[in-house]
């Protein structure tokens, strides 16, 4: 049986930091980051269904998040500002970013890769699912500007503008949803939960 070391290199995510243009009071990196939009996706679909009449699977999109990242272990991850500085930089990323994930693939052992490929290769049945984990993935960026603001730290107040606009663009009901429910807390403190 041959070595595969796939789950070594996944194992690495928690090395990649997340926010390299700008100063943290917390760093994240892209495992943490993974699971936090795992959360949010399953939670987004739950509402998805259970409030607007949606049909998609909340472990399916879980599962999808948590593996959304991952190519970011052999590419780093790079800040939007620098990946959408012009059209011929993001196109040369995406490129860099697909021969990863088909490196990451390769390394998954043959019996094991059709549980797999879902997780590695889009796949046009997966859009509704895929949709939510990149409405997570926004959502998750503007909490940790919510988070960094209110823990004081003035280098995240321009982003946690933008994105929450982009968050608001995306005009999807469970969003909106998140956004009503769950946000407000996130400017709480811990006493203020309790």
């Amino acid at each position: 049986m041959a070595t595969s070391h796939f789950f070594a290199y996944l194992s690495r995510m928690k090395f990649i930091r997340r926010w390299g243009l700008m100063h943290s009071t917390y760093p994240e990196n892209i495992q943490e980051h993974s699971l936090r939009v795992a959360q949010i996706a399953h939670a987004l679909a739950i509402i998805r269904n259970r409030l607007f009449g949606g049909d998609v699977s909340p472990e399916r999109t879980a599962t999808l998040a948590l593996y959304h990242d991952t190519s970011e272990v052999l590419t780093g991850d790079l800040p939007s500002p620098v990946k959408e500085f012009n059209p011929q930089i993001e196109r040369a990323y995406r490129a860099i970013e697909a021969a990863s994930t088909e490196k990451l693939f390769a390394l998954i052992p043959d019996p094991l890769k059709p549980g797999y490929e879902a997780f590695f290769r889009p796949d046009a049945r997966d859009r509704a699912h895929r949709e939510l984990v990149k409405a997570a993935d926004k959502l998750c960026a503007y909490l940790k500007c919510l988070e960094e603001t209110g823990a004081g730290n003035p280098e995240f107040a321009q982003a946690e503008k933008a994105l929450r606009a982009s968050v608001e663009g995306l005009d999807l009901a469970e969003v909106r949803y998140f956004l009503e429910t769950f946000v407000p807390s996130f400017r709480l403190t811990l006493d203020e939960l309790n």
